[in-house]
């Protein structure tokens, strides 16, 4: 195994007296001084911060919105197309045998699909994109971002502090907001069960927007350990481990993602 990499975010979480582990390739903290039951009731009562920097993010462009949709749409047994402009869709990776190579969301974004893939797979799924897009469509890794996730039923309120707009926005919608002086792509999302918002903004960034967040009462960081404990709870399958490549999205119980 090589080096780990670090996420933006890196110095906080140690000065936030995080266990840090090895996660897909990264230094990640497992849990805080709170520990992992208390991190998690905390999210399901207030609101909690997660770093997800290590997912893949990815801008697809073309010509058109319709010829990047249509495109995608090869990969993903999803509705691309009719997914409106300012709005996310949960997908599905998908091999030749209909066995799930990967879950992602991806976003209208008016001239280009944003699309967040798990970090461990991220590698592979960024190739897989490249071999059957390029070259009508371009397929850009974002490094230069990192990515958050506010959960819990306080989020809204948390975040409101910072930019009214985005009480404004409904479940599944995204929208360039500025939090804190930094252009933030938000997404009214998150992988917990709970209300919240995942964050894509400048890496230079994140920390600064992070300590705002962590000074509201409301908010707590949160590590991998209550992550997976939330999503477990929630009914919500975790690459690698409910679902991989021998499994059909019919087997996981995801029909619901796929549209008629």
């Amino acid at each position: 195994m090589g080096e780990l990499k670090r996420t933006p975010l890196y110095d906080l979480h140690v000065e936030q007296g995080a266990r840090m582990v090895p996660f897909a390739g990264y230094e990640m903290p497992v849990q805080y001084g709170m520990g992992v039951m208390k991190e998690h009731l905390h999210t399901r009562a207030a609101a909690g911060l997660f770093d997800v920097s290590h997912m893949g993010q990815v801008i697809l462009r073309g010509d058109s919105h319709a010829d990047v949709a249509l495109a995608f749409e090869k990969m993903v047994p999803m509705d691309v197309l009719g997914l409106g402009e300012g709005r996310q869709r949960y997908g599905l990776f998908t091999n030749a045998a209909g066995g799930i190579e990967d879950d992602l969301m991806f976003a209208n974004r008016g001239d280009h699909l944003f699309v967040v893939v798990n970090a461990a797979c991220k590698d592979g799924d960024i190739a897989r994109m490249r071999s059957a897009l390029e070259p009508g469509v371009s397929v850009t890794e974002i490094t230069d971002r990192a990515l958050i996730a506010l959960q819990g039923p306080a989020a809204e309120a948390a975040l409101a502090r910072l930019s009214g707009a985005v009480a404004d926005m409904a479940f599944m919608d995204v929208a360039t907001v500025e939090l804190n002086g930094a252009e933030c792509w938000v997404s009214r999302s998150g992988y917990t069960g709970e209300d919240g918002y995942e964050i894509s903004l400048p890496a230079a960034a994140a920390e600064a927007l992070c300590r705002v967040l962590l000074d509201m009462d409301e908010v707590e960081a949160i590590g991998l350990g209550a992550r997976d404990s939330l999503r477990l709870e929630a009914g919500l399958c975790l690459y690698g481990n409910d679902i991989g490549a021998g499994t059909s999205p019919v087997e996981a119980g995801l029909n619901w993602a796929i549209q008629k």
